[in-house]
């Protein structure tokens, strides 16, 4: 674990920023001690390197929080995203030196602005924009956010949910009593987040289960193994 004067120096990222992040939930720290102090571990230094590779593509913090929140993130499809803008960026400067050098060396003898010209990189992170921040849910969680909805409550109440069918974990995931609380959990995130479909908590139970910071914040709340038994509750509540 890291203080956070420790992830600052790591990361060059100032310590005012990163408590600015903690307060607009883009990146919370791991633990917060008695005294006050911010703790991050490696799940959160994770999510911190997605934020700065965003923020070097000029993604606004907002649109990062919803990407990196969404249920459809894919980390590795997101990096393969971001390596490809980031390379048309390095084409790009490079042809701005050599244009530059040029001018250095011969002197202006005609006007050429092609160089200039940056529509292919806007289109590229048009299009990665529309992947990650157009879907229906995150339409639907951007006019809740508009609306002035408190999503740092809806988060301590969602964890809330999380400790209430980690309680139940030494029964079967099929019992009526946990399906009930899967219901609540579906329910939760319709009425705070998006329309959660069938398929969609499919999804939403997998990434419980795989996605290491949603798996440890999960274990967190309801104790070690409720991120398991939350995705077999979801399976079987989704088979219905």
């Amino acid at each position: 674990m890291r203080t956070v004067n420790e992830v600052s120096k790591l990361t060059g990222v100032s310590v005012r920023a990163l408590h600015h992040y903690d307060a607009i939930g883009l990146l919370r720290p791991t633990e917060v001690t008695e005294a006050g102090y911010r703790l991050y571990d490696d799940t959160a230094l994770s999510r911190l390197q997605s934020i700065l590779l965003f923020r070097e593509l000029q993604f606004p913090l907002k649109e990062i929080k919803a990407i990196l929140d969404s249920p459809d993130f894919d980390l590795s499809e997101a990096l393969t995203e971001q390596i490809g803008l980031l390379e048309l960026q390095y084409k790009h400067i490079g042809e701005l030196i050599s244009f530059a050098r040029e001018i250095q060396k011969k002197g202006v003898t005609e006007m050429d602005f092609h160089v200039f010209d940056k529509s292919e990189i806007e289109q590229y992170k048009k299009e990665a924009k529309e992947k990650w921040g157009h879907t229906k849910e995150y339409e639907e969680y951007e006019q809740k956010e508009k609306r002035g909805h408190d999503f740092d409550e809806a988060a301590r109440k969602l964890m809330g949910l999380f400790s209430e069918l980690g309680a139940l974990k030494e029964m079967s995931p099929a019992d009526p009593a946990v399906q009930e609380k899967i219901s609540a959990l579906q329910s939760f995130i319709t009425d705070n987040y998006y329309t959660c479909t069938t398929e969609i908590l499919g999804g939403l139970g997998q990434m419980y289960a795989e996605e290491e910071r949603f798996h440890h914040n999960i274990d967190k709340a309801g104790g070690e193994g409720t991120a398991e038994f939350v995705k077999q509750a979801i399976e079987i509540y989704c088979c219905k």
